[in-house]
C-alpha cells in the first residue's frame, strides 16, 4: 500500500540535500497558489531579484530563479554563454566539476581540464596556467562548493587570468551559497547557479541565478542561437526581469518562488549573511570535532573545507550502507554515502540552514554512536565545546 500525505516519515534531513525546510517557508509553500503572470506574482519576483543580489553579494541586474532543480541552472549556464568549438577550462576534483565537463563536451565545447585529487582543492595556479596556455578560452569554470567531497574551491586570482584573456569566470555555488563565505562581484565572477535545497531550505525545484554585465555581453555577442528554447536568458528575461509588462515565456511554480523569497528573507534579512556564514563554520568545526571523537577524521584537509557539508572517513570494517539505512529506517535520520572512487569510503553530511545548529547535530551524533556500538559521551563533548569555543 502506497504511502499516503498523512502517513509519509518525517526526517532529519542531514544528507548532501535536500536539507530540512523551516515551518515559516513551508508555510509560504502553502499559501494560495497565484497565477504566473499575476502582478502579485511579478512583485513576488522582483523581491526574490533584490534577495538573490544579496545572496550572491552582487549588483549584477540580473539574478532570479530558473524553474528547475540545480542541475537546471547549469545547463542555462552552458546553453547561454557557450558556443560550440570555444575553449573552456573546468575544474573537476569532484562528480560536480565532471557533469560540467560532460554539459560542456554536450555543446560543443573544447573542454580544457584542470584536474585534482577527489577530496581536495584545485591549486589556483594550475587553473591560471590552464587559462594561459593555447588559444584564449571564452570561460573558466570551477566548482566553489563540491558536494561530492566537502572541499571549497579558492577563487584567488581566477578572474584576472581569465578576464585578460577576455573570457568569463563561471561557478557552481550551490551548496556554498549562503553558508561559506562567497562574493560574486569581489571574486569577479560573471554568472553562478545555486540550489534552492541546500543552505537556503527551502524545497527542491529551483535554481538561483545570476549573470552579470561582462556575461550578457557575451550572450548578445552570440554568433549561433541558444540552443534550448526553455533556458533561452534572451526569452527568460522578458518574463521574470521586465519592467511593467511581462511576456510569457513558462508557466513557473509559483508557490515554490513564495516559499523561496521566504527561504532567502531568513537567510539574509533575519540572521544577516555574515552571521550566517560565521554559524555554518562554527557547526561544521563542531560536528567535525564530534566525529573526530568517533574516529571517522574529516576528509577535507584544513583549510579546504566546505562548512555547510562535512565529509568523513568510514572505519574499515563498517558497513557504511547498512549504518546509513538504520539511521534513516530506524532513527528517522538521512545522510548521505560516497559517490565515484569515494563510494563506501566516506558519509556526506549536511550542515546546511536549520541544519547547522546544535540540537540536530546531538540527534545524529547519537544515533550514529548507537549504530556503532560507541559510547557518546566524548563525542557529545567534543560537539558541545565546538559549539561553545
Amino acid at each position: 500500500m502506497s504511502a499516503t500525505v498523512d502517513t509519509l516519515p518525517e526526517r532529519l534531513l542531514l544528507g548532501s540535500g535536500p536539507s530540512p525546510v523551516p515551518e515559516p517557508v513551508l508555510h509560504a509553500l502553502a499559501r494560495p497558489t497565484l497565477g504566473h503572470l499575476d502582478p502579485a506574482f511579478g512583485e513576488v519576483m522582483d523581491e526574490i531579484g533584490d534577495l538573490l543580489r544579496a545572496a550572491f553579494v552582487t549588483e549584477n541586474e540580473v539574478a532570479f530563479p530558473i524553474s528547475g532543480t540545480g542541475s537546471a541552472g547549469m545547463e542555462a549556464m552552458v546553453a547561454n554563454l557557450i558556443e560550440p568549438g570555444e575553449r573552456v577550462v573546468c575544474g573537476v576534483h569532484g562528480l560536480f566539476g565532471e557533469r560540467m565537463a560532460d554539459e560542456l563536451a554536450r555543446h560543443g565545447a573544447d573542454v580544457v581540464r584542470v584536474e585534482a585529487e577527489w577530496g581536495r582543492a584545485i591549486d589556483p595556479q594550475a587553473l591560471i596556467d590552464a587559462v594561459a596556455a593555447g588559444p584564449a578560452p571564452a570561460a573558466l569554470f570551477v566548482v566553489h562548493g563540491e558536494t561530492s567531497t566537502g572541499v571549497a574551491q579558492p577563487l584567488d586570482g581566477l578572474a584576472d587570468a581569465i578576464h585578460d584573456r577576455d573570457g568569463l569566470l563561471l561557478v557552481d555555488c550551490v551548496t556554498s551559497l549562503t553558508g561559506h563565505p562567497l562574493r560574486l562581484d569581489e571574486a569577479g565572477v560573471d554568472a553562478a547557479f545555486s540550489g534552492s535545497q541546500k543552505c537556503l531550505n527551502a524545497p527542491p525545484g529551483l535554481a538561483p541565478f545570476t549573470v552579470g554585465a561582462r556575461a550578457l555581453e557575451k550572450l548578445r555577442a552570440r554568433k549561433t542561437r541558444v540552443p534550448s528554447w526553455y533556458f533561452d536568458l534572451n526569452l527568460i528575461l522578458a518574463y521574470v526581469n521586465a519592467e511593467g509588462a511581462r511576456t510569457y515565456h513558462h508557466t513557473a511554480p509559483t508557490n515554490m518562488n513564495v516559499a523561496l523569497r521566504e527561504a532567502l528573507r531568513i537567510a539574509v534579512v533575519d540572521e544577516w549573511l555574515a552571521t550566517r556564514w560565521e554559524r555554518h563554520r562554527r557547526a561544521h568545526e563542531a560536528l567535525r570535532s564530534a566525529f573526530d571523537a568517533l574516529g571517522m577524521p574529516r576528509l577535507a584537509p584544513e583549510g579546504e573545507a566546505l562548512h555547510p557539508l562535512l565529509a568523513v572517513r568510514v572505519p574499515d570494517g563498517i558497513d557504511e550502507a547498512a549504518v546509513r539505512r538504520a539511521l534513516l529506517l530506524e532513527h528517522d535520520i538521512e545522510i548521505s554515502g560516497g559517490l565515484g572512487p569515494l563510494a563506501g569510503k566516506v558519509w556526506r553530511i549536511g550542515v546546511m540552514g536549520v541544519g547547522a545548529q546544535r540540537e540536530p547535530q546531538e540527534a545524529l551524533i547519537t544515533a550514529v554512536a548507537a549504530e556503532l556500538g560507541h559510547d557518546t559521551g566524548e563525542a557529545l563533548v567534543a560537539l558541545a565545546d565546538g559549539w561553545s569555543a
